[in-house]
């Protein structure tokens, strides 16, 4: 089966997809988060991503409450985890070290959506793509997780950047909304990728294979189609650029 999918529909203000918002403990775009929280249908902030929500709305915080902030709570600030206890936001405390704080906020995620039988389409994750490169693979590594946590696809976007992992299969990306920048590429990270085909691009693949020190797809861009299609045989990451 053909997964269709248009991965900045969530940026636009008509945009048709329901979604919840993950917001992780990295500067962020304002013009991004204002059009992701006013159509978000569940908000939550992992552990210091409170501390992010908490100042990029100074001055008007009590119109910016999440559903909840889950983690360790190593990283965010006493007097923001004081102010959202004071104004009702559910605090749930996780220690469990073998995950990251994104991991552990995207396990809750699915169980509130869950208890509250939401509709939604995807899950839409704010950060996690900047600073510290170990922190960004960790990003990276909470997608493969994600596979066995949710049911929904989940993206990540910071500033111009988002990733999305795409499992084995035929895919068909939607990239006409606008809000495309210049490039985009396929990244093989886990394992090599022995058989992607692509169109829609200017470089593409025909049955090819993705492997670091053999191949990766960077620095591509697309042909004016307003259409990619892949088909991997593995899970295989997308990026592309996003307009600011």
């Amino acid at each position: 089966m053909e997964r269709v999918f248009t991965p900045l529909d969530c940026l636009l203000p008509a945009g048709n997809l329901k979604f919840c918002l993950l917001i992780l403990n990295q500067p962020f775009d304002r013009g991004h988060f204002h059009c992701l929280w006013s159509k978000a249908a569940l908000r939550a902030c992992a552990d210091g991503g409170a501390n992010r929500l908490y100042h990029i709305t100074e001055g008007s915080q009590d119109s910016f409450l999440p559903d909840y902030i889950s983690g360790d709570f190593d990283s965010i600030q006493p007097e923001v985890k004081a102010y959202y206890k004071a104004k009702g936001c559910e605090l749930i405390e996780t220690m469990d070290q073998d995950f990251t704080d994104f991991t552990k906020c995207l396990q809750i995620l699915q169980k509130k959506i869950e208890e509250k039988g939401l509709q939604i389409d995807l899950i839409v994750t704010l950060g996690g793509l900047g600073g510290r490169f170990d922190q960004t693979m960790a990003s990276v590594e909470t997608l493969f997780h994600a596979t066995n946590i949710t049911p929904f696809p989940v993206i990540v976007i910071q500033e111009s950047s988002l990733i999305y992992l795409l499992q084995p299969g035929k895919h068909k990306l939607q990239v006409n909304t606008g809000l495309e920048g210049s490039w985009c590429g396929l990244i093989p990270i886990g394992s090599s990728c022995d058989s992607v085909t692509t169109t829609g691009l200017r470089w593409n693949l025909a049955n090819q294979v993705l492997k670091f020190g053999t191949l990766v797809s960077t620095s591509n861009t697309y042909d004016n189609s307003g259409t990619v299609t892949i088909k991997t045989d593995k899970p295989l990451l997308w990026t592309m650029a996003i307009k600011l």
